[in-house]
């Protein structure tokens, strides 16, 4: 069992069979693109943290999971309400950008950044929504492992982070969101979600870093 402090004075204890680490869509049509459009400071911040997480998390036996946020090709699985929203932000799904046509799968923008590839055996969980659980078989990956305990990272935070805590914390699971390993490109969001985590009584769960996170695994 391992012993993470957490936000608030609070402490977060995990069996680490029965732990998985979930990082949420990071793939180049978010880091790379944000990148491009300068607005890549904050979600580029985090990913030597989830890097070093990731790598402590694969010795200490964690199971792993990587969703990417994407549609195939014909669009089938893209309802219509999303892609009138995708149109109205400027990101529209399909449209060809410089990384291939934004969040379809198989294409090189849709896959994940090469600081955070999955590694043979953790598992890609392609998803069309927002949340982790909608539309994929993660919930039954999960249960079929005897999985309790999540922890949470990625982009971005107010959105596919923040909806993926919600759809979990409703299914049972124990979930620790990292505050520093999760970002958005409004940080003012970023804070309103870790905020939101700790209402009610921590009514989402724990908050904790990555560094922490990270030390306990090594047994620091």
């Amino acid at each position: 069992m391992f012993t993470v402090p957490a936000f608030a004075d609070r402490s977060y204890s995990f069996p680490p069979e029965k732990t998985a680490l979930l990082l949420i869509d990071m793939q180049r049509d978010f880091i790379e693109n944000a990148e491009a459009n300068g607005e890549s400071s904050a979600v580029q911040a985090i990913v030597p943290a989830l890097r070093d997480l990731l790598q402590a998390s694969r010795s200490a036996g964690l199971s792993i999971a990587h969703t990417r946020e994407g549609h195939v090709p014909d669009l089938s699985d893209l309802n219509a309400v999303k892609r009138e929203r995708s149109r109205e932000a400027g990101a529209e799904i399909g449209a060809q950008g410089a990384l291939g046509r934004y969040l379809i799968r198989g294409e090189y923008g849709h896959d994940f950044i090469d600081d955070l590839r999955p590694e043979k055996g953790e598992w890609i969980i392609d998803k069309p929504g927002f949340g982790a659980f909608y539309a994929t078989d993660l919930d039954l990956r999960l249960r079929a492992k005897g999985i309790t305990h999540l922890i949470i990272g990625g982009v971005t935070t107010q959105c596919c982070v923040q909806s993926t805590l919600r759809e979990a914390v409703d299914r049972g699971y124990r979930c620790l969101t990292l505050a520093d390993g999760c970002a958005t490109f409004d940080m003012a969001l970023h804070d309103a979600t870790m905020a939101t985590i700790q209402s009610e009584g921590h009514l989402f769960g724990w908050i904790a870093t990555c560094a922490d996170v990270a030390d306990a695994l090594r047994g620091g």
